[in-house]
């Protein structure tokens, strides 16, 4: 982690499987941000960005979605679940 300005926040990053949205994705994982790696279609890129970013110590979760189709959108809303990786609190 570089210096830790986003801890405690989340982050939803969309397209997040490759590309730009991984490259997003793994910079605020690395400066504290819990990351939401939203994938569209590459379930296998979003797993591989989520396991990058829980190997460096940060927190990371893949969801599912087309946010490009309304209902999809809302049906896909990351459901409140444990995120991967290592946790601080006591």
């Amino acid at each position: 982690m570089k210096n830790g300005k986003l801890t405690g926040q989340v982050a939803v990053v969309t397209g997040a499987s490759k590309g730009i949205g991984a490259g997003i994705a793994k910079a605020l994982a690395a400066e504290g941000a819990s990351v939401v790696v939203n994938y569209s279609s590459s379930k296998e890129g979003a797993d591989r960005v989520v396991q990058e970013i829980t190997a460096k110590g940060g927190k990371a979760i893949a969801v599912q979605g087309d946010v490009s189709k309304q209902a999809t959108s809302r049906d896909s809303s990351p459901k409140p679940r444990k995120p991967t990786g290592n946790s601080t609190s006591s």
